[in-house]
C-alpha cells in the first residue's frame, strides 16, 4: 500500500502546493535583459555603412548644447578621462558598458529616440562595444570618426574639426623613411671611421730536402 493512499487528502494538498510554486516561479522568473538579434558577420557589414559614424565636425554643437538629442559615452578609463575629454561627455568604461544599470540607461536612450556616441582613444577601441550592442539591438549607437585622439589636436578651435579629414587616412605617427636614412648615414660613418684590418699571414714552415 501506497503512502498516498493512506492520506490522499494530504496528497493533493502536496500536489497542489507543488504546482502553485511552479506557476508562481514561472511568473515571476525575470526576462533576460539583453537578447543578440544580429551575428557578428551582420554587424561587421554594418560597420561599412557611413550612417553608424558620427563627424567630429558636429562635435561643436554638441559641446555648445545646441543638440540635446545627443549623448556622448567616453569609453576609456576613469584615469585618461580625469585627464581629459570631450566637455559634456558622460565616462562609461568598455569593462562597465554591460552592467545592468549602464544597459538599462542605454536602453531609456533609445526610446527616447536619443543617440548615443561611443568613443575611445582611437575609433578602432570604439568599434567593439559597438558591435556587441548593435548585435544587441542598439541602432541608435554611433561611433565618433578618429576618436578622442583627433578631437584633442582641435579642442582648443572645435571648429578645425570640420576641415580636418586626417582620421580618414590616420595620421603618421613614425617617419620611417626619415628613420631608415638615418640608420644608413649612421652605418656609413661607421664604416669611414672604423681603421682598417690588418691581416698577418702566417708563413709555411720550410720542408727539409734530401732523405736518410
Amino acid at each position: 500500500m501506497h503512502v498516498h493512499e493512506l492520506n490522499p487528502k494530504k496528497t493533493l494538498i502536496v500536489l497542489v502546493a507543488f504546482v502553485l510554486l511552479l506557476a508562481i516561479g514561472f511568473l515571476t522568473m525575470k526576462k533576460p535583459l539583453i537578447n543578440y538579434q544580429l551575428d557578428m558577420e551582420q554587424s561587421l557589414e554594418m560597420l561599412h555603412d557611413s550612417d553608424v559614424y558620427f563627424h567630429p565636425g558636429q562635435l561643436a554643437e554638441v559641446i555648445d548644447n545646441k543638440n540635446n538629442n545627443i549623448v556622448l559615452i567616453d569609453l576609456r578609463n576613469n584615469f585618461d578621462y580625469s585627464r581629459g575629454a570631450i566637455p559634456g561627455a558622460e565616462n562609461i568604461s568598455t569593462v562597465d558598458l554591460i552592467r545592468e544599470e549602464n544597459i538599462e540607461r542605454l536602453q531609456e536612450f533609445q526610446k527616447q529616440g536619443v543617440t548615443v556616441v561611443f568613443y575611445d582613444e582611437d575609433q578602432l577601441q570604439a568599434n567593439g562595444p559597438w558591435m556587441l550592442f548593435r548585435q544587441l539591438g542598439f541602432d541608435h549607437i554611433k561611433i565618433l570618426l578618429g576618436g578622442y585622439a583627433h578631437y584633442q589636436k582641435w579642442q582648443h578651435d572645435v571648429s578645425g574639426l570640420q576641415k580636418d579629414d586626417s582620421f580618414i587616412t590616420g595620421v603618421q605617427r613614425y617617419d620611417f623613411s626619415e628613420a631608415s636614412a638615418n640608420t644608413l648615414v649612421l652605418e656609413d660613418d661607421q664604416s669611414n671611421d672604423r681603421p682598417a684590418i690588418q691581416i698577418t699571414r702566417r708563413k709555411k714552415p720550410a720542408i727539409a730536402s734530401g732523405g736518410c
